[in-house]
C-alpha cells in the first residue's frame, strides 16, 4: 500500500519530488503528473484545490514537447496559419457561426498548447476539452476532415519542425482528425 491509500501517512500534496511514496511521478497529456494536476486527499475523499499559477511564477516548459519545439510563439504560428486556411475553405469556415475568427483561434491555441505541454488555460477557462462533443453538431465528413488537415498541414509547416518533432504531432493532429468524423462523403463534395 502507498502513501496516497494508506490514512496513517500524513496528506501530500503529491507533487513531483515531493512524493511521500518516492515513486516516479505519471506523467499526463496535460504535461504535468497526474498528481499535480488532481491531487486527491484520500481523507476527505474530493480534489484538494491547485492554486493558478501567478504571472510572476513562469512555468518551465523545456522538459515538454511545447518547451522543446519552441513554446507559445510556435503554437501561435502553427494555429494562425491553421485558421487562415480555414478562413479560405467555404466548407470549413460554414462551421464556424462566429464571423471572427480570433475567438476560435485562441481556443485552439489554449488546447493545442496544453496538450503538449504548455500552459493549462484551457482546462482553466473551459474545462475538460470533450473534443467528440464538441464537434458533434457539425458533419465532419471525411472530406472535411481532409480540408481540415490540409489547413492544419499549412500550420505545421509553417513551424520548420525538426523531423522527429513534426512526425511526432503530426501523428497525433491525423488520428485526432479521424477520430472527429461522423458524417459519411457527402457527394456533392466530390471531386
Amino acid at each position: 500500500m502507498n502513501a496516497e491509500h494508506n490514512p496513517a501517512v500524513p496528506l501530500t500534496s503529491g507533487t513531483a519530488g515531493n512524493d511521500a511514496t518516492g515513486a516516479t511521478p505519471i506523467p499526463s497529456r496535460f504535461g504535468e503528473p497526474l498528481s499535480v494536476m488532481l491531487p486527491i486527499p484520500v481523507r476527505q475523499g474530493r480534489p484538494t484545490p491547485v492554486p493558478s499559477p501567478t504571472p510572476e511564477a513562469e512555468a518551465d516548459y523545456a522538459d515538454t514537447f511545447y518547451g522543446q519545439v519552441g513554446g507559445h510563439e510556435t503554437f501561435k504560428k502553427i494555429i494562425h496559419v491553421f485558421y487562415q486556411g480555414i478562413a479560405a475553405d467555404p466548407v470549413l469556415r460554414a462551421m464556424y457561426a462566429e464571423e471572427d475568427l480570433g475567438p476560435a483561434e485562441h481556443r485552439m491555441l489554449m488546447f493545442i498548447e496544453q496538450y503538449w505541454g504548455g500552459p493549462r488555460t484551457y482546462l482553466e477557462e473551459r474545462g475538460h476539452p470533450r473534443l467528440r462533443m464538441r464537434h458533434i453538431p457539425f458533419a465532419v465528413t471525411p472530406e472535411a476532415r481532409d480540408r481540415w488537415l490540409a489547413a492544419m498541414r499549412a500550420g505545421v509547416d509553417a513551424a520548420e519542425l525538426s523531423p522527429l518533432h513534426e512526425a511526432t504531432l503530426w501523428d497525433y493532429i491525423e488520428r485526432a482528425a479521424a477520430s472527429l468524423v461522423n458524417s459519411p462523403s457527402d457527394p456533392s463534395q466530390q471531386p
